[in-house]
């Protein structure tokens, strides 16, 4: 899927963009660089759009469990972010040359990328 045309693009006042506001019935639904919605009803505009700045970007470079083909889990670092897909890669631990896999995932994001603490299994890296 790619980005839905209701989707209002949100930027900092730098000019980064930090999500996508979408008019549902009265209200707006924010929704941040993954796809994912951040409030559980539509709000008013203004906290759609405090909703994103508070959010910001930094969330991409956490720690994410990626769940790969054979079921398991997998530790995993986000590498880039389109509104056509999601670059993933297994984390190397700052090993910039380390042999890891990389993969990509759908936007929005599905079930198979999830914050690490949010893993429903063990999950394993490259290095364990």
């Amino acid at each position: 899927m790619s980005l839905p045309e209701t989707w209002i693009p949100h930027r900092r006042e730098d000019g980064e963009l930090v999500g996508w506001i979408e008019p549902v019935g009265d209200g707006f639904v924010p929704f941040d660089l993954l796809g994912r919605p951040r409030a559980e009803a539509p709000i008013d505009w203004l906290p759609a759009e405090e909703t994103l700045e508070e959010i910001g970007i930094g969330y991409l470079a956490d720690i994410y469990a990626l769940r790969v083909e054979d079921g398991g889990w997998v530790r995993a670092r986000i590498v880039e972010v389109s509104t056509t897909d999601i670059g993933v890669k297994e984390d190397d631990f700052g090993d910039v040359g380390a042999p890891v896999s990389s993969y990509r995932v759908p936007f929005p994001i599905d079930d198979r990328l999830v914050p690490f603490a949010d893993a429903p299994g063990a999950v394993r890296s490259a290095f364990s």
